[in-house]
């Protein structure tokens, strides 16, 4: 046991795999992808997720959840140009200026012909969503991909991260008040690879002491057991990058720390996103579960910060 629990504080950039600590064990419906989560003013905790109209899950104590429906009832019809089925990935929530926000991607496999939406509710509930329309979009002639939201706000301005493949993550300010983007904001590159597809995703930036970190989702996602998803993160002094790993290496020359990747039955850790709960913060994710056919479910860990300011999964 001594021994284990030292190997569960060793920096994950090189390490055997029985350092990586299980997911905290959670009941009721476990499955779910992409998942962001918040513990609400009112009490409790809703997750959203990619899956249904936003999938919704609900939990009193953040270990065991209920099927809650979606956070809408039917798609807002703005979603059909992006695809056939109004299908909305990747959500994001947070809450400022007393509302919640929920930040979402609609999209087709394989293109970016994309776009980022927006809806606010008072309580965060599902089915207490109002739509706001795009926030962001791309083309097949831009070399970014508009999904996969993560909001941040940094030195009084809001800020959003984003991107897949397409050359990586990107940036853009946000006005605070519409919660869309400043028009003809600049439009900042956070991390790539060197080798196409350039398989990088699902951002999500969060602040330690003086610091900046940028989590990212790295491989392949949605292929069950065959999936290779893993989660690496960089950090910088300011929010717009640049942003390196812990050998100094630029997340823009494909660097960054390895955080959790596949061990056991939990494959494919990634579509990360991290809160905050108690001063405690917690990263939330999803697996494939080798044990159950590869069915995607709820990753929760808690994140510890070393003495170095590196982020380190319990």
């Amino acid at each position: 046991m001594i021994a284990a629990a030292f190997l569960a504080f060793l920096p994950n950039t090189a390490h055997a795999e029985q350092s990586y600590p299980d997911p905290q064990p959670v009941t009721g419906q476990q499955i779910i992808h992409d998942p962001t989560v918040i513990r609400l003013k009112s009490g409790g905790y809703v997750a959203y997720s990619t899956g249904g109209v936003i999938g919704a899950r609900l939990s009193k104590d953040r270990k065991h959840w209920t099927d809650s429906g979606n956070a809408f009832a039917e798609p807002p019809s703005w979603w059909y140009e992006y695809n056939d089925t109004g299908d909305p990935w990747a959500p994001d929530i947070s809450y400022r200026q007393g509302r919640y926000w929920l930040y979402y991607a609609v999209s087709s496999w394989g293109t970016n012909h994309s776009a980022i939406g927006v809806a606010t509710s008072r309580s965060g509930l599902p089915g207490t969503w109002d739509d706001h329309g795009k926030v962001f979009t791309s083309e097949t002639t831009d070399t970014w991909n508009a999904i996969d939201p993560a909001l941040i706000q940094a030195d009084g301005r809001l800020w959003m991260s984003f991107g897949s493949y397409w050359t990586g993550i990107r940036m853009v300010e946000l006005n605070p008040v519409t919660g869309k983007a400043v028009p003809g904001a600049t439009v900042h590159h956070l991390a790539t690879r060197p080798d196409a597809p350039y398989a990088v995703e699902g951002p999500y930036i969060v602040k330690h002491g003086r610091h900046y970190y940028l989590f990212a989702s790295y491989d392949q996602c949605c292929a069950g057991v065959n999936s290779t998803y893993k989660i690496r993160v960089g950090r910088s002094t300011s929010v717009t990058g640049p942003y390196t790993d812990s050998t100094g290496k630029p997340l823009l020359e494909g660097g960054g720390d390895l955080l959790l990747e596949g061990h056991g039955r939990y494959i494919g850790t990634g579509g990360q996103s991290v809160f905050r709960d108690r001063g405690q913060d917690w990263l939330a994710y999803h697996y494939y579960d080798a044990a159950d056919e590869g069915t995607p479910k709820l990753g929760l860990n808690r994140l510890h910060w070393t003495k170095n300011g590196w982020p380190i999964v319990l």
